[in-house]
């Protein structure tokens, strides 16, 4: 993968292309799987934003404030004239409060954001906090979200050493985070979510109220990660590709 920032990796450069599209990962999660994407997406340039903490930027210490984290971003990264914005669960929080940074920066925005498995961030926060539980209390608190990856944790020590340290800081940057409403965004949203997912369509629609511009919720077959199943990611990036190919950037 090629970057120019430790905060992008991409797989494919494609100059060319109209539009960039930036993936934020899930919790605990790294850009590997998202970069990918740009193998079936031939007319967009796939980015991921590597966050400290986990992949290639393991070695950092991760950030447990959504603000500091969102600063952080903004000032580091150029994300273009041309660009939309994905997040899965805590990715979606992610790319959500950064749009409305690059807003009050005055700074191009995404024309299109796409959110994924996520509660609209107005809700009240969802179970107990669990950041501050001992290991095998955490283990046991993300076991319905993460299933076979918690299996492998309680397996391997080594794993649990790298996994859990950004798990743990990921909880912390949504535990901590009170929203605030805001002026609506202008560009079009996408919600998406699983059929199979605890998420209920009643804690995704809410996103609605986040922009005046197009929006559009689809549920699509699986869980909390229905878009490693094969019929629902082609689903998904199959609305990806339509939605951008219809939008313009947001001045």
């Amino acid at each position: 993968m090629t970057s120019t920032s430790p905060w992008l990796a991409c797989r494919i450069r494609r100059p060319e292309a109209s539009v960039r599209l930036y993936c934020f990962p899930h919790s605990g999660g790294s850009v590997g799987e998202y970069v990918r994407w740009a193998d079936l997406l031939p007319d967009i340039e796939v980015w991921g934003v590597q966050l400290p903490g986990r992949g290639a930027r393991a070695e950092e210490a991760p950030f447990t404030r959504l603000d500091a984290l969102v600063d952080a971003l903004v000032q580091a990264v150029d994300f273009g004239s041309s660009f939309a914005f994905f997040g899965h669960s805590l990715g979606a929080f992610v790319a959500f409060e950064t749009a409305r940074r690059l807003r009050d920066l005055g700074r191009v925005l995404p024309s299109a954001l796409f959110l994924s498995a996520s509660p609209a961030p107005q809700l009240p926060p969802r179970g107990i906090p669990a950041s501050h539980l001992d290991e095998d209390g955490l283990l046991t608190a993300l076991e319905p979200t993460y299933g076979e990856l918690i299996h492998e944790l309680r397996e391997d020590e080594e794993l649990r050493e790298l996994i859990l340290p950004g798990l743990r800081a990921d909880l912390r940057l949504v535990e901590s985070h009170r929203h605030q409403d805001r002026t609506p965004l202008r560009c079009a949203m996408t919600v998406t979510g699983g059929t199979q997912d605890e998420l209920t369509r009643a804690e995704l629609e809410p996103w609605s109220l986040h922009t005046s511009g197009p929006f559009a919720l689809h549920l699509l077959p699986g869980g909390h990660f229905y878009l490693r199943e094969a019929e629902a990611k082609a689903t998904l990036l199959r609305l990806i590709a339509e939605t951008l190919s219809r939008r313009t950037p947001t001045p």
